[in-house]
């Protein structure tokens, strides 16, 4: 387990931990959370090593083995080969490995063998067996295959890569380590979604102690049961994945709110009775017992809200046709030689909200360019709706803004005709999160999510009815992508979008275009229904069972048949009464929690001079988290008795 006790840690003048007290434990799944620049990052810097804390302890075990994959690449040697480089994985294997090589260089020479030499490469070679080192290519090149490379690149330098394909690279390496404590931080940003799925499942299986840095809902709901808040210096633990979180902190926000207002309902009261009767001797003993009632009463904090508050409001659309792009056989190549797109036939209506899905590499960024009208492709048609306005947001373009400019002079720039009126251009402004004095901020020091919103900004000063968008959720925090999420969902414009969010994906698209090397294939239906057919046609394409040979019976005794199915559901029989008793224990132990709430929320909200405000609210606290705890147990065994339930149909 890591012990952070009492730790402090300041950088650039602001508090990143202040007297943090936290453990994780052995074996835990924790997804980190807080606004961007919290010390979520810091966090796992002291974890490591690379940091100290200002003041405090963080106790680690000795002999753990740490993994860490960091937002930022790795060190490697541009010449060195792709799965050379990810079977550095295990600390111990490239020494052995080199030991190996220069004693087989020496007995290959003429220098004789000597009995010493012989066990030592015998030491060796065991050495290296043990820790896997003969079947290490061979899980290498798994990896590399689960993270969308294709074969041939294994054997391609490091520096012919992309930054995105080198950060897959390093994320191999670390998975390939099998540490004992798996650090990520934000191992999706650079990821699409086939690979997103693949590292889901990777991660699902690892047994270690999981630490998970991401702004991905799939992953933090999906692969952790804690969830640790950094936030103001604070470091608070929440018992469950991120959606509990959320839910579970609006919960203590809301109670935190109620319990403050009937705190200082209560504290006016008795300060009003010790004012008006303070003066009067014959009730000089209850003023003091209500003096000592006062000071007893503790004051409440309400968590404090996090991230970009307000709501991404996006205008209208203009009225167009009801086509709103055509594309006929489109083919692009940009060299001539390698084809990027071939024979793309898609049709976008008014209202249509397309995502774009496939691995990296298969186009999906240029066939946004050419919806979008940036260049033609070699071959096709391209054929715009009437009355059809493009807004187009590259995923680069949050690095091309400049870096002098204001908010404010961004958008004005963008605005066509240059005469929109100045407070427009605020109100549009303040829209994203760039109210008041925030529109004088230079680009220079905006965050990675400012930018993203200002580049919205600037599309929407001119608004448009074909909203075109390349991962419009790169460097957002989780508030601002349901926000941007939820403002898609009820646009009444066409959208065709990129994204590696599959949360964002599956709460925007309303049909998926999948995009493979050998095809593209249309979906009418969302992210879900995109999976169940592909999941459907997966199975179809399994090899049938071998056929009866002529003379064996075509199936077995019926007889047989019903003996095993009832053998077999007698067998399942105890885990299910085990599974119900259980599901049904924890319902009562939260119907009950619930009614003991209710009765202490009614003491506190209509208190009587004899109320301990400080032991109801501690009464509560306590009584929040029992309710919690099993409602997060009450949710996984519920969910393995419906697993349970449809194996036990199928007999």
């Amino acid at each position: 387990m890591i012990d952070f006790k009492n730790v402090n840690k300041l950088l650039g003048g602001r508090d990143i931990l202040k007297d943090a007290d936290f453990r994780i434990n052995k074996g835990e799944r924790i997804g980190f959370v807080g606004p961007n620049g919290a010390g979520k990052t810091t966090v796992f810097s002291m974890i490591c090593g690379d940091m100290s804390p200002d003041k405090g302890e963080i106790i680690k075990p000795e002999k753990a083995r740490i993994g860490i994959l960091r937002q930022q690449l790795g060190f490697f040697k541009e010449e060195q080969p792709l799965i050379e480089y990810v079977m550095t994985a295990s600390g111990e294997l490239p020494a052995i490995q080199k030991q190996l090589e220069e004693i087989e260089a020496r007995l290959n020479s003429s220098e004789a063998a000597d009995e010493q030499t012989l066990n030592e490469l015998g030491r060796l070679q065991s050495a290296f067996e043990h820790l896997g080192g003969y079947d290490m290519e061979h899980r290498a090149a798994a990896a590399l295959a689960g993270l969308g490379f294709p074969e041939e690149n294994f054997r391609k330098p490091m520096g012919e890569f992309s930054g995105g394909w080198q950060m897959r690279a390093c994320m191999a390496k670390v998975l390939l380590g099998e540490p004992d404590i798996l650090l990520l931080d934000e191992p999706s940003n650079y990821l699409d979604i086939p690979a997103v799925e693949w590292l889901q499942r990777k991660l699902k299986t690892f047994e270690g102690t999981l630490l998970l840095i991401s702004h991905d809902r799939y992953l933090l709901n999906s692969l952790t049961n804690i969830t640790l808040e950094i936030n103001g210096g604070r470091v608070t633990r929440y018992p469950g994945n991120y959606s509990y979180y959320v839910k579970e902190r609006e919960g203590r926000r809301l109670q935190a709110e109620a319990l403050k207002k009937n705190t200082e309902k209560r504290k006016k009261e008795l300060q009003d009775n010790i004012n008006r009767f303070r003066a009067k001797a014959t009730k000089a003993a209850q003023v003091q017992s209500w003096i000592k009632m006062l000071e007893k009463i503790e004051d409440v904090t309400i968590p404090e809200e996090l991230h970009f508050q307000g709501r991404i409001r996006i205008p209208e659309p203009p009225d167009c046709g009801s086509e709103i792009m055509r594309l006929e056989k489109i083919t692009h190549s940009y060299d001539g030689t390698k084809v990027i797109l071939k024979d793309v036939n898609l049709s976008l209506q008014k209202g249509d909200k397309l995502g774009i899905i496939g691995y990296n590499g298969m186009g999906k960024s240029t066939l946004l360019k050419i919806i979008a009208g940036r260049f033609e492709a070699s071959e096709g048609m391209r054929r715009p709706g009437h009355k059809v306005i493009i807004g187009y947001q590259a995923q680069e373009f949050a690095e091309l803004l400049p870096a002098e400019q204001t908010a404010f002079d961004v958008v004005k720039t963008a605005a066509i005709g240059g005469d929109v009126p100045s407070q427009r251009i605020r109100e549009i402004l303040g829209a994203f999160g760039f109210s008041g004095e925030a529109a004088e901020k230079q680009c220079k020091v905006l965050s990675g999510g400012e930018k993203i919103r200002l580049c919205f900004a600037r599309i929407f000063v001119n608004p448009p009815n074909l909203l075109i968008l390349d991962e419009p959720t790169t460097h957002l925090d989780v508030s601002a992508r349901e926000m941007l999420q939820e403002a898609i969902r009820t646009y009444k414009g066409t959208i065709c979008l990129v994204s590696h969010d599959m949360e964002f994906l599956r709460g925007t698209a309303e049909t998926i275009l999948e995009m493979s090397s050998q095809k593209t294939r249309l979906f009418l239906g969302n992210y879900d229904y995109y999976k169940e057919k592909t999941a459907l046609e997966q199975q179809e394409e399994q090899p049938k069972k071998k056929e009866t040979p002529p003379g064996e019976p075509a199936k077995l005794n019926q007889k047989e048949q019903r003996r095993e199915k009832a053998r077999r559901r007698e067998e399942m029989a105890p885990e299910k009464r085990r599974l119900e008793r259980e599901v049904a224990k924890l319902e009562k132990e939260i119907e009950k929690g619930e009614a003991e709430k209710a009765i202490l929320i009614e003491q506190l909200s209509n208190p009587t001079p004899d109320t301990d405000f400080s032991t109801l609210q501690k009464q509560l606290k306590a009584l929040d988290y029992d309710i919690s705890k099993a409602t997060l147990a009450w949710e996984e065994t519920a969910t393995e008795l419906e697993l349970f339930m449809n194996e036990y149909e199928k007999i």
